[in-house]
């Protein structure tokens, strides 16, 4: 997979941000969800790749584009197939109220690299790189916790815990809380969290919880360009559910996979800040342009490049409330 591909990828993602986030804070998710898609989409058009949506917006009878199975880029004859996992505007009601932490996210693989994850959920516990042979998902949260204390040499108290503020997790926040490390609630966007546990400039060490499986993919690509780790394992609501993932290729309903069974091979990453969170910062507008911060990375080499880029309104074509080609 070419290594220029990856700064190539983050034009996508900076498409999708800068529409969507003419939308922060008015209230209405699905218009800013849609932004993003249709800018997302546009842009793929000058990739030059022959590119298939295995994570995306839904089937196609579900989603209008971006949808599963939706071919993207050049599609010109001697490119490489490539698998792509996207989540336009993760965090949807978070730009729709303005609240911190929604990004725009590509991840690209070779082809047959990604877990093709239906759109259920997924039980995920994901910790940066002094996670790796220490937490799992046949441990119990206090297990894990105390594990990690130990890899990290820090007191279980000194741990910060990333749970999705839900109802489904009440006891595991419980049983956090009795062990006694910190707990940081979100309401949307694992993703970013997941993120986040890398980076000791965030204060944020566990991802723990059940949250979207399309997700828990995207978040692999992640972990694995910087060497962190994470675990997932399916969970289904009723036997629908269980016999559309049979029919997407899972065999083993209850298997819990691995980082690189989520996300294997060669695998580049890319997601742009839509409002400000713990590692990004937003689309920052200003007279004639914006601002936007993103960061690429790539398993191969383990680069890592945060990119921050102004954007002139004058010079180059810019994406309108609605996601559409327009001039500012």
């Amino acid at each position: 997979m070419d290594r220029n591909l990856a700064l190539e990828v983050v034009r996508v993602t900076e498409a999708a941000a800068l529409a969507c986030a003419r939308l922060m804070g008015r209230g209405d998710a699905h218009a800013a969800d849609l932004a993003a898609v249709e800018a997302m989409r546009h842009a793929f058009d000058g990739l030059s790749i022959d590119g298939t949506i295995v994570i995306g917006e839904g089937e196609r009878d579900e989603a209008p584009m971006l949808y599963i199975g939706e071919k993207v880029g050049t599609q010109s004859v001697g490119y490489s197939k490539m698998d792509i996992a996207v989540d336009p505007l993760e965090g949807t009601n978070l730009c729709a109220t303005g609240a911190a932490g929604s990004i725009s996210v590509v991840a690209i693989a070779e082809h047959g690299h990604f877990l093709h994850a239906p759109d259920v959920y997924m039980e995920k516990i994901a910790c940066g790189a002094h996670g790796v042979g220490v937490i799992s998902l046949d441990k119990s949260p206090e297990d894990n916790l105390k594990a990690l204390a130990q890899a990290k040499h820090c007191h279980v108290q000194d741990l910060t815990v990333v749970v999705l503020d839900r109802p489904r997790h009440s006891q595991l926040i419980e049983d956090i809380r009795r062990v006694g490390s910190r707990i940081k609630l979100i309401t949307d966007g694992d993703v970013a969290a997941a993120i986040a546990t890398c980076h000791e400039s965030t204060g944020v060490d566990l991802l723990m919880g059940i949250g979207g499986a399309p997700e828990g993919v995207l978040a692999a690509a992640a972990l694995r360009c910087v060497g962190g780790e994470m675990f997932g394992r399916l969970v289904f609501k009723n036997d629908q559910e269980k016999d559309r993932a049979r029919k997407m290729g899972i065999s083993d309903i209850n298997k819990i996979y691995k980082i690189d069974e989520l996300a294997s091979g060669d695998v580049m990453f890319a997601a742009t800040g839509v409002t400000t969170g713990d590692y990004l910062k937003g689309v920052r507008f200003h007279q004639g342009g914006a601002v936007t911060q993103s960061v690429v990375m790539r398993s191969k080499s383990g680069t890592v490049r945060h990119i921050e880029a102004q954007h002139k309104f004058d010079l180059k074509p810019n994406y309108d409330h609605q996601g559409k080609i327009g001039r500012a």
